[in-house]
């Protein structure tokens, strides 16, 4: 093997090896080349590609040498998050890193299940179940064994604990003291917003500390002395680096002509995924919960189906699950299909209004999610029944996934609503009266969640009671905001509560009226101080949220009070880059009537007319 110290190889075959330079590297299946990486479990970080055949690794330690990823497999990839590949739409149910960077690992026995690769490897969720591994966001589902079952190695290399020196790609003058000067890792960060865990900070032993590259754009600013453990890793469910084209990045073959496909995935990230992919019109709406056939692949490799009314959609690839052959099998763990569920869409539901029962049911089924909370008790109808029974229900305006048997039957038609409305809500009533749990703040939030205003002015005129308190990280406040209860809102704020407190995603009040499209909540707020340009931890103004969720009473609202129509997100976006991502025209109109500026570039660089341009939008 020929040593590679030098400057950095120009050798750059097409885009997918590029998009490889950066990826956190590991010794693969076909390794023959004793101890150059430092060992078993060492990592290295992709440099350049020399060849389709060949790539150019510079291992922590500071060795450099081409190895194979064609016919034969050096490598394995640890972590891809360095090269900026991102699966948008996704989440991580564990450490909630949204979107997740490099390779996406979906459960294959629970519902809309992510992790992230660290996550992953760390042992989260059960080590029962098997997942899929997606390398990128078009990459086809690499169906795995159980973590339990697979062999776990250490990684070693540039970690914190670590000792450093400079390595090859040092450009930083004497910030470390003096060539041959160490220094001690302290933490793995990112070196930027799209490359994620690509840089190491470093505490010189001069004193001096700063942040370098640890695989951002293929640089190797440091190289190790004295190694640390990263944690470990499931080595034979990492992906061989090449094994699906240069780069790992091969989306051919993921689907062939005639393949029956499904789009089983929520509504919101289909709507997302289909941004730059032929985007999301109504009419496709007849797509969700049917079979269609595929019978085109577009020249940006974007699948073509056919649906039996006749109509052809176009499709990002990542939307669509195989559901013919030996895909259908695996899709369902091996399984037969789930017998027929006793559910129809347009059904209407009630929600289990007992919190502790509905946390345990919701595992492996969508899973349980703090902002859920309102929906306890409620009615909801719905919309979409997925392929294991499990339910998608419009509640409290927002959509979810349920357990079917965390819901009831209430009803079957709009006639059966309106003849127990009476019934039903005294059923509400008693369902809440006899959880009662002793536990004022929970009582406050539950009773502000269902507009129980004589229950709120009885725990409200407890003296010992914090009426800002939260309940299963939201306030009354809040939960009240979401649902549309003006009296309730009114009785807390005649009690000082504060209207700029924040849940654990950082939204106020103000963000949950948005969310509920409650346009009259978001006057009284503001009456009451509430910040109108809060921003949540994602850096998404309540209009930003109105503008998502196509809610146009809250934006018209919003922009009335003289909201700023164009903050930034932390991806950039402005309202009125939502607004053309949407294809909102009445909304966008609306910004526009209010000023908003269609000259503020987002992270990729667009402002809003590239935006419109990239999105097929012609206003």
């Amino acid at each position: 093997m020929e040593n590679r110290q030098g400057s950095r190889s120009s050798g750059r075959v097409n885009v997918n090896m590029v998009e490889g330079v950066g990826s956190r590297v590991v010794r693969g299946p076909d390794w023959k080349w004793g101890k150059q990486d430092g060992g078993e479990g060492h990592i290295g970080t992709v440099r350049s590609f020399e060849s389709p055949e060949e790539v150019v690794v510079v291992w922590d330690n500071g060795t450099a040498a081409n190895y194979r990823c064609a016919g034969a497999y050096d490598l394995r990839v640890l972590d891809s998050a360095s090269t900026g590949i991102k699966h948008d739409g996704s989440m991580c149910d564990t450490c909630r890193m949204q979107p997740i960077y490099g390779i996406r690992w979906k459960c294959a026995e629970c519902p809309n299940y992510d992790l992230c690769s660290a996550c992953y490897h760390g042992d989260k969720h059960s080590l029962r179940h098997r997942f899929y591994r997606m390398n990128t966001p078009a990459s086809e589902k690499v169906l795995l064994e159980p973590r339990r079952k697979s062999k776990k190695i250490v990684a070693r290399g540039i970690f914190a604990g670590a000792r450093v020196v400079r390595g090859v790609d040092w450009e930083w003058e004497d910030q470390d003291g003096g060539n041959g000067r160490r220094g001690k890792v302290t933490e793995i960060q990112d070196w930027s917003a799209t490359g994620p865990r690509s840089a190491a900070y470093v505490l010189w032993d001069n004193g001096a500390k700063n942040l370098y590259r640890v695989g951002y754009e293929g640089m190797s600013d440091l190289k190790v002395v004295s190694d640390a453990k990263g944690g470990i890793f499931y080595r034979d469910h990492l992906p061989c680096l090449g094994e699906h084209g240069p780069g790992g990045h091969g989306n051919q073959g993921a689907f062939l002509i005639s393949d029956q496909v499904n789009v089983d995935l929520d509504l919101e990230i289909v709507q997302s995924l289909q941004h730059g992919h032929g985007g999301w019109t109504d009419g496709m709406f007849e797509t969700l919960g049917v079979t269609g056939t595929v019978v085109g692949i577009d020249e940006d490799h974007d699948i073509v189906v056919s649906y039996p009314s006749g109509n052809r959609w176009t499709f990002n690839p990542a939307v669509l699950t195989k559901t013919n052959g030996s895909a259908a099998g695996v899709a369902s763990g091996g399984a037969e299909a789930s017998t027929a569920s006793p559910f129809q869409v347009s059904d209407l539901v009630q929600i289990c209004s007992d919190l502790e029962r509905i946390k345990v049911l919701q595992r492996g089924h969508g899973e349980w999610a703090d902002a859920m909370l309102p929906t306890l008790g409620k009615i909801g109808r719905v919309q979409q029944i997925y392929h294991d029974n499990d339910l998608k229900v419009e509640v409290c305006g927002t959509s979810w996934t349920y357990n079917p048997a965390a819901v009831t039957k209430v009803a079957s038609d709009n006639t059966g609503l309106g003849s127990s409305s009476e019934r039903l809500s005294a059923l509400l009533k008693k369902l809440f009266e006899t959880h009662i749990t002793g536990d004022l703040n929970e009582e406050l939030v539950k009773a502000a969640a269902n507009g129980d205003v004589a229950r709120c002015e009885e725990i409200l005129s407890r003296h010992d009671l914090d009426a800002n308190a939260q309940f299963a990280g939201h306030t009354a406040l809040q939960a009240a905001s979401q649902n549309g209860h003006t009296d309730i809102i009114k009785v807390l704020m005649s009690h000082m509560v504060d209207v700029e407190i924040e849940d654990k995603d950082g939204d106020r009040s103000i963000h949950h009226a948005a969310f509920g499209d409650e346009a009259s909540i978001i006057q009284i707020l503001h009456c009451g101080g509430a910040d109108l340009n809060a921003r949540n931890k994602r850096r998404q103004t309540a209009l930003h949220i109105g503008v998502n969720k196509g809610h146009l009473g809250v934006v018209k609202v919003l922009l009335e009070l003289d909201a700023h129509p164009s903050l930034q997100d932390s991806e950039g976006d402005t309202p009125l880059h939502d607004a053309i991502s949407k294809k909102r025209d009445d909304i966008l109109q609306l910004l526009l009537d209010h000023s908003a500026d269609i000259c503020i570039t987002n992270n990729n660089g667009f402002n809003a007319l590239h935006h419109a341009a990239l999105r097929g939008n012609p206003r």
